[in-house]
């Protein structure tokens, strides 16, 4: 049944074109399954994040344009079909809002679950990743606020029963940040964090700095205290004009106010080498305004980052309780 699998998105399209268009696919995708089997079908994985708009890891060990079905138990788990892949998720019995209705009788697994589930099959760096992806697109579908989404999903992994991947999942959880809008800026903010630069806002508005319509500017990954700022540009911001004109107009607007913004594509973060050139560069700019940059040629892994982190956690804890 290779004709109920999914297809790749391509590269150059807008990412939430890209994640629309792919969305509307696996719905038809998962519909003329369900349809064959006869009745309702939950969905899980990457085929889940798909049906909800949330961009995909990069790397996974799973193959996305597979239909990954999800049951409650073993002896419910339904029968390989081609095109498909089942999975069992146990804590679908305890969490009666684990299945979300998508259409018809398709269901998808709530990206929490999905999160979840793919931690065992994704790298940390990519968990990290995902996290934030899946509180950007709740937070865009609901209107919740970012920082409330990631809280819940906080207490969604403490009070889980055991899974293979919540230690990973805890882990992760040592770095992930609400509001950060694109799975490029979560890399590129993770790969500064790695090569010891400090960590930064991610999408804040600047003071006194509008567009025309009275929306204020805002900034991907920001030190305020220093005026530097890093913009990831999408292959979209130089193919919409009006998206290119705007990125300029702002950008002009803010070196007038005295900041300093580097700019960056998905070339600047590819490899070890151009993500170490990329870390320098921003670390030359802040030392430059005056900040101390402990800054590691050689970038730290993201366990150890995450290490870091939990051990600074724990000594603000300890200092805070004094």
């Amino acid at each position: 049944m290779n004709d109920v699998m999914l297809q790749p998105m391509g590269e150059r399209t807008p990412m939430t074109q890209s994640l629309r268009d792919r969305a509307q696919d696996a719905i038809m995708c998962c519909a003329a399954l369900a349809w064959r089997i006869g009745g309702n079908v939950l969905f899980g994985m990457t085929t889940a994040l798909a049906l909800q708009q949330v961009p995909l890891p990069e790397v996974c060990d799973l193959d996305a344009e597979m239909l990954h079905i999800t049951s409650s138990t073993p002896d419910r788990r339904r029968r390989r079909i081609p095109g498909t892949h089942p999975h069992v998720w146990k804590l679908i019995a305890t969490h009666p809002d684990a299945c979300v209705p998508i259409k018809g009788n398709v269901f998808a697994l709530h990206p929490f679950h999905a999160w979840a589930q793919l931690s065992s099959h994704v790298s940390l760096e990519e968990l990290v990743i995902l996290a934030e992806a899946i509180i950007t697109a709740i937070s865009k579908s609901s209107g919740r606020y970012p920082r409330l989404v990631l809280s819940s999903l906080r207490e969604f992994i403490d009070n889980a029963p055991y899974f293979l991947g919540k230690t990973a999942c805890r882990t992760a959880l040592q770095l992930v940040k609400a509001n950060v809008l694109s799975p490029k800026e979560s890399k590129a903010r993770l790969v500064l964090l790695r090569h010891g630069l400090p960590d930064a806002e991610v999408n804040c508005h600047v003071d006194r700095a509008m567009f025309d319509s009275g929306k204020p500017m805002s900034l991907d990954i920001a030190w305020k205290h220093f005026k530097v700022a890093v913009e990831y540009d999408g292959d979209h911001h130089r193919t919409d004009k009006h998206q290119w004109r705007r990125d300029r107009k702002k950008r002009d607007r803010l070196r007038q106010l005295g900041w300093t913004i580097i700019v960056i594509t998905a070339d600047d973060i590819r490899d070890e080498v151009a993500c170490a050139e990329f870390a320098l560069n921003v670390a030359r700019e802040l030392t430059l305004r005056g900040c101390d940059v402990d800054f590691h040629v050689i970038a730290m892994t993201v366990e150890e980052l995450a290490r870091r982190e939990k051990a600074a956690d724990r000594k603000k804890r300890r200092e805070s309780a004094v």
